[in-house]
């Protein structure tokens, strides 16, 4: 099953450093010699700063003198880091709420790697992290790609991509949260199932199931999530379903969605499977997707929501 990948697995661990009282000249050799675009300022302890090319370019056109000004009076302070049990999609968010382009990623305390937007581009090629953040409004978070209105900051998602930024075959897009008693009942008012084995807890407890459960077409929803994150404009064609198990309110559940085959006309065959957070499958099924171009103005649209 696919979990959301850590920056331990993302991340580059070859972070060049520098001392603080090093000299602007110095920065710069070091940064042309790497052929790299930044480096991360340590002495005894944590980093304090990060010098970028960017960083040096500024100083330089303000008429600055490199062969006198240290690291310290030139780096970037205080420092945006990031542990390295974070996800991907988390180092993201921080990328792009800070408009920063490089990351120093720690482990206790200590700098461990740093991650950048070209790294993260290479997992996340539908992750813009050069949009600017909207404000979070009852839990929404900034929409982590552009077919979404929006997110949730107790959604995760990931995207897979084994084929260059395009979408195919051995793709895999995954979405997972956690079933909440109000989303039961919310669902059972909007649908108008509201069978007891759902609402009511002393009509459960004398079912098979012993307790309420979610309700199987809310489950199944999910795989509707995690195909929308498919970048582009996801059209559903076809679903086929088994349920396997019930699933408990509060429990998080995930979709898992794998592209098996392409079926040409940009329309793609998926195997739609849902795990609960015991890693046991709940659904298995397939799918079948019309990936349309979004619109020229998907992006203002959601500006202006």
């Amino acid at each position: 099953m696919l979990k959301q990948m850590s920056l331990a697995e993302a991340m580059r661990t070859d972070v060049e450093t520098i001392e603080s009282d090093a000299i602007l000249i110095e920065v710069g050799r070091r940064l042309r010699k790497r052929e790299i675009g930044s480096v991360v300022i340590v002495d005894d302890g944590p980093p304090v700063g990060i010098v970028t090319e960017t960083d040096l370019v500024e100083f330089l056109v303000t008429g600055g003198d490199v062969e006198t000004v240290t690291a310290a009076e030139c780096m970037s302070s205080p420092l945006i880091t990031i542990d390295a049990s974070s996800s991907i999609i988390e180092a993201a968010t921080l990328l792009r709420e800070h408009n920063i382009k490089k990351l120093p990623v720690l482990s206790d305390g200590e700098l461990d790697g740093i991650v950048t937007t070209t790294d993260l581009a290479s997992y996340l090629p539908q992750f813009s992290v050069q949009r600017t953040s909207r404000e979070r409004t009852e839990g929404r978070v900034p929409r982590p790609n552009p077919e979404m209105a929006y997110d949730d900051e107790g959604w995760q998602f990931e995207y897979r991509d084994t084929t260059s930024g395009t979408f195919g075959v051995g793709d895999v897009v995954e979405f997972s949260k956690v079933v909440t008693d109000a989303d039961v009942r919310s669902f059972a008012e909007i649908s108008g199932d509201t069978n007891r084995l759902h609402l009511d807890s002393e009509f459960a407890a004398q079912t098979r199931f012993d307790h309420r459960i979610v309700h199987g077409t809310l489950v199944s929803g999910l795989i509707s999530a995690a195909l929308a994150r498919i970048p582009g404009l996801t059209i559903y064609l076809a679903q086929d379903i088994s349920y396997l198990a019930p699933v408990a309110i509060g429990d998080r559940i995930t979709a898992v969605c794998e592209a098996a085959e392409a079926l040409g006309n940009n329309k793609y065959r998926l195997s739609t499977d849902v795990y609960d957070e015991n890693d046991e499958r709940v659904i298995e099924g397939e799918a079948v997707i019309l990936l349309d171009d979004l619109p020229d103005t998907v992006d203002e649209a959601t500006e202006e929501d």
